[in-house]
């Protein structure tokens, strides 16, 4: 293979074990099933990690079949214009970004124009759960200031309050994953206001969220499910204070980071997030972590294990990616 010329030389499906099972409104998971992408020069070889997001309809089988049917050449332009936004594209991106930087014997920010990523506090996920399971979860990582709820509508208020009550030290925030109806929304945000929740993710059903247009927002109200690429922007600006910007939605670093350059032209805050995986997918996140205003990078936290090298979390604080694992 000539050097110079990126190919693909390897796409594989792997399994993460979790540390517990990781619970939302949607349902729940014992492991982390995330695709992989190498691609070489010939020389020095990048890698991508995505989670296909079955809320769009992406599986494993096929997010690999995509990838296995791409023939070269492989530029991140070519790839964004041929294969759709979605886990399947996030990883050829990110496997294309890290080949870039290693080529250039450079890291992947400076190659992008940004500012080094600074260390960053990232939430850590409390799983859905009864009340008093939830305040325990809480309680069980004193160390940890950020913590974000997963909520699933009938006796979310009660959830709320317990975690508080549990821990009046930390900052909070939560996602619904869609599962409150019009009739919760008013009351539960009452809720979240009197607890002093920051933000509350995705509460209506994306094809619901017009009526957030129409309430009071007693808390700060962040867009996932509704907000996948930059071209949702205008839709979402009146109805949402901010966006989560995940790469397996926008699939890939360069989507995202023209998403979070829309978002402020928007108004609108940033929160980057991402699926539950390795260090090796949260590592591009990191680079948007200095322009957003809350980071949900915890994946490597909730793994039984994670990848050698991988991301270093002290104290919930991520530090930006060793060159070894990434960029």
């Amino acid at each position: 293979m000539p050097h110079g010329e990126a190919q693909l030389i390897e796409v594989a499906g792997e399994s993460w074990p979790l540390a517990r099972p990781f619970v939302i409104a949607r349902g729940a998971k014992v492991e982390a099933n995330v695709i992989v992408v190498k691609v070489s020069d010939g020389a020095a070889i990048g890698r991508g990690e995505a989670v296909p997001y079955a809320r769009y309809g992406e599986t494993i089988e096929a997010s690999l079949a995509a990838l296995r049917g791409f023939s070269g050449p492989f530029d991140r332009a070519r790839v964004a214009s041929l294969l759709p936004a979605g886990a399947a594209r996030n990883a050829l991106d990110c496997a294309l970004w890290d080949l870039e930087a290693k080529r250039a014997k450079k890291r992947v920010w400076e190659i992008a124009g940004l500012d080094t990523p600074r260390p960053a506090l990232t939430a850590y996920t409390l799983s859905l759960d009864t009340p008093a399971a939830m305040a325990a979860a809480a309680r069980a990582v004193p160390q940890l200031k950020l913590l974000k709820l997963k909520l699933g509508g009938p006796g979310d208020p009660e959830r709320i309050a317990a975690v508080r009550a549990a821990r009046p030290d930390a900052r909070l925030i939560a996602d619904a994953n869609e599962a409150w109806t019009a009739e919760m929304l008013v009351p539960f945000l009452d809720a979240a206001a009197h607890a002093g929740l920051e933000l509350i993710e995705q509460p209506m059903p994306a094809a619901a969220d017009e009526i957030l247009e129409r309430i009071p927002h007693a808390v700060a109200i962040c867009a996932d499910e509704s907000a996948r690429t930059s071209a949702d922007l205008d839709r979402l600006a009146a109805r949402y204070e901010a966006v989560n910007i995940k790469l397996d939605k926008t699939g890939g670093l360069t989507e995202a980071l023209a998403m979070a350059r829309g978002a402020r032209v928007h108004g609108l805050k940033i929160m980057v997030g991402s699926m539950v995986a390795t260090s090796l997918a949260a590592a591009p996140a990191l680079l948007l972590a200095n322009e957003a205003e809350w980071v949900d990078l915890d994946g490597p936290l909730l793994l039984a294990r994670d990848r050698e090298p991988g991301l270093k979390i002290e104290m919930g604080v991520i530090s930006p990616p060793p060159p070894e694992l990434w960029g």
